[in-house]
């Protein structure tokens, strides 16, 4: 995996964290959840400009939206026992494919 690709998974990693500290911070309420979402949420971001400036923005942007939407559902799914139906796990692994279809077609 090229550099660029792994900022973009690095960036798509802060998503799912600074989504997960958003849960947690109570409209802003609660100090700690919410630096924790400030930090990543400025980590995906320096992580996804660094990333585009190899990869299209456009692909960068649909590959960082994915990694942070599946991570979110799969932490929901584990760590709060969101429920998720069969039709939505089939959705889901079709985003996965997706997103593992962007980087094989895509230049390194």
């Amino acid at each position: 995996m090229g550099a660029a690709w792994a900022m973009l998974l690095l960036a798509g990693l802060f998503e799912i964290t600074f989504t997960t500290f958003l849960r947690f911070a109570d409209g802003f309420r609660n100090p700690g959840p919410t630096l924790g979402f400030l930090v990543a949420a400025a980590l995906s971001f320096l992580f996804l400009e660094r990333a585009a400036r190899t990869i299209p923005i456009g692909l960068a942007y649909a590959v960082w939206v994915g990694v942070g939407a599946v991570g979110t559902i799969l932490v929901g799914r584990l760590v709060f026992a969101e429920p998720l139906s069969p039709a939505q796990l089939v959705l889901v692994a079709i985003l996965v494919g997706a997103i593992v279809g962007l980087r094989l077609v895509s230049p390194a």
